[in-house]
């Protein structure tokens, strides 16, 4: 999947939100680590209601 990240320098900090999911928001002291952390917060809320033994396919819209 491809989204859009805006990030701005605030502080000591990059802070950014995925335009697609503006809801997820996070931070970074490396634009490198807040590209990791908004992957990783995009992740924790996809997955958020889903059990540990889940299965995967790809389909195609």
């Amino acid at each position: 999947m491809k989204a859009t990240m805006i990030y701005w320098k605030e502080g000591n900090f990059w802070l950014g939100k995925l335009l697609e999911h503006p809801e997820i928001m996070t931070q970074g002291e490396t634009l490198e680590e807040l590209e990791e952390n908004i992957k990783d917060a995009y992740l924790l809320m996809v997955m958020d209601d889903v059990p540990e033994e889940y299965q995967k396919k790809e389909v195609f819209i």
